[in-house]
């Protein structure tokens, strides 16, 4: 039976190799030609750890995750796996197994017999193979699919397969090559949960490579940000969106929201941002700005709006909709309006006065809604803005709010 690990326990004196780290690199460089695709990384990611090797196309975090599995051999810098040198190790012979994008079943084997193939490999008895592989099955929720050929199956389950191959060898370190970027979007969230429930339940350490921001985030114990070779920052998912270290990290999780004041670049998360209508107080504690509504953006759960700074620069202030949306257009004169069609019964100018002094707050809200050309304020407080350093080697000042 397959059950949850306990808390770690100090290693013993002595026991380097239990007080080592899951995966250590240090130094790590790769290139191909003229391009650079790590410049000296160094990381450790800890035993039981689900990892995530977040960028964009081209960052490295591939390349990483194939240096880490053995498939490329860097040009400088050392791996190690659980406190084991396997630079120069063959990946046969690494405790790691690889979940990739295309899952690589083979299509004329069951699913029983894919998920079994590297037990087979390594001549475990029939009988505990049947036992492992009935287990790997239960735990990707597909027991009574195991005759199946992969192509009588969903790209969900499939992906579920290939997760169950790779850990029915209980590997040291599983590594996740984009597993779920084939998939739909609602599917991908689903599998997201599914892939930490069995992590959770196996204690494999995961290392998972992504370019989906929101991914990382919802999975991931820490991330590390690449760019350009390089890691931006290390981190758990709070401090990565809530303390951004560089421009970079700033913009790439979330809305960047950058702005120049007093010789200073600073960072605001747009649902950190309030803002104000009318005659509103200013909040007390807070930096208020005044600027214009250049675009709105209905997103279901939220509206965004881009305000144009009158200090110059522009940030997204994200609403959530708590009330039903106002649908505004702009007239051909360039005059804001609500659609007709779109208000409430209540919200009828038809009405009599008496009736139109009574509408529900929600239809009031309506009517008042911000268009796009409208002159707006805008507030955060200070302590939720933070300072980007102009240059990579200068300290981050992201612990103090600016002011």
């Amino acid at each position: 039976m397959i059950t949850v690990p306990g808390p770690a326990q100090p290693a013993a004196a002595g026991d380097r190799a239990a007080a080592a780290p899951a995966v250590r690199v240090e130094g790590l460089r790769k290139r191909y030609g003229d391009v650079t695709a790590l410049a000296g990384v160094d990381l450790a990611v800890q035993a039981g750890e689900f990892f995530t090797l977040l960028g964009p196309s081209g960052s490295g975090k591939t390349t990483l995750l194939r240096l880490i599995a053995g498939f490329e051999r860097p040009d400088g810098g050392r791996i190690e796996l659980g406190g084991r040198d396997v630079t120069r190790v063959p990946p046969y012979a690494r405790d790691v197994n690889t979940v990739f994008q295309d899952y690589a079943l083979f299509p004329h084997m069951t699913v029983a017999q894919n998920i079994e193939y590297g037990l087979r490999v390594r001549h475990v008895p029939k009988a505990q193979r049947r036992e492992r592989v009935s287990r790997a099955l239960d735990m990707v929720r597909l027991p009574r699919l195991g005759s199946r050929k992969p192509a009588q199956l969903s790209g969900g389950q499939r992906q579920r397969v290939a997760l169950a191959r790779a850990i029915v060898n209980e590997p040291q370190v599983l590594l996740l090559d984009e597993p779920l970027g084939a998939l739909d979007l609602k599917l991908r969230q689903e599998m997201q949960l599914e892939l930490l429930r069995v992590q959770r339940e196996v204690g494999i350490t995961f290392v998972y490579v992504t370019h989906d921001q929101e991914e990382a985030l919802t999975m991931s114990d820490r991330i590390a940000v690449l760019n350009q070779g390089n890691i931006e920052q290390i981190g758990a998912p709070v401090v990565v969106y809530e303390h951004p270290e560089t421009a970079f990290v700033a913009g790439f999780i979330g809305v960047s929201n950058l702005i120049e004041r007093d010789g200073h670049r600073i960072t605001v998360r747009p649902e950190k941002i309030t803002l104000l209508e009318g005659f509103e107080p200013d909040p007390p504690g807070t930096h208020v700005e005044s600027g214009r509504v250049q675009d709105v953006i209905y997103a279901g759960v939220l509206t965004r709006y881009v305000v144009d700074l009158d200090g110059g620069g522009q940030l997204v202030v994200s609403r959530q909709n708590t009330e039903a949306p106002a649908f505004r257009h702009t007239t051909r004169e360039g005059e804001a309006g609500t659609a007709r069609e779109d208000r409430a019964p209540a919200a009828r100018e038809d009405r009599a006065p008496a009736a139109r002094e009574d509408r529900a707050p929600a239809a009031r809200d309506l009517r008042a809604s911000i268009g796009r050309g409208d002159r707006v304020r805008i507030a955060w407080r200070t302590e939720q803005a933070f300072t980007i350093p102009h240059e990579p080697s200068q300290d981050p000042n992201s612990g103090e709010g600016y002011r």
